[in-house]
């Protein structure tokens, strides 16, 4: 597999592609999914061009129904006549979920809404000590935060 990254400058060691929004990962960063979510996750190399250094996409293999709507700041659901929605939410601002629902789950993606990558805070943790990353976390447990 080969895929082409546009990120101007540093090479980030986490980020998303263009197709599919799949995550693509350095090797330090596929060792923490490695570590601590071998059953959430499934790693695939890819060459990425310009790059020497191995990469992988990540497949986040659960898929958690576990969307708070009531905690959620805003939803917007597709339009029923849409031909081929990818869930029940075109998007999701402020997402809440209910981790009793999460199943144990450390990496999933969302049944309704495959768009949120998500992770646990030890998973945070542990990408946060590697660094260099070209994502950001929102937290998605709790209280919703104020506009």
């Amino acid at each position: 597999m080969k895929a082409l990254i546009a990120t101007p400058g540093k090479r980030r060691a986490f980020v998303f592609s263009v197709i599919e929004r799949a995550p693509i990962v350095s090797n330090a960063v596929a060792n923490v999914f490695r570590a601590l979510a071998p059953d959430d996750v499934q790693l695939f190399p890819v060459m990425v061009e310009g790059e020497a250094d191995p990469f992988f996409v990540v497949n986040a293999i659960k898929v958690v129904d576990c969307i708070d709507e009531a905690r959620c700041r805003e939803v917007h659901h597709d339009d029923e006549d849409d031909p081929s929605p990818e869930g029940e939410y075109q998007w999701i601002y402020g997402l809440r979920i209910d981790p009793t629902k999460t199943e144990g789950a450390q990496v999933f993606r969302l049944k309704k809404f495959k768009t949120a990558f998500i992770v646990s805070e030890d998973i945070k943790n542990a990408l946060e000590g590697v660094g260099n990353l070209g994502v950001s976390f929102e937290r998605v447990t709790g209280a919703p935060e104020p506009h």
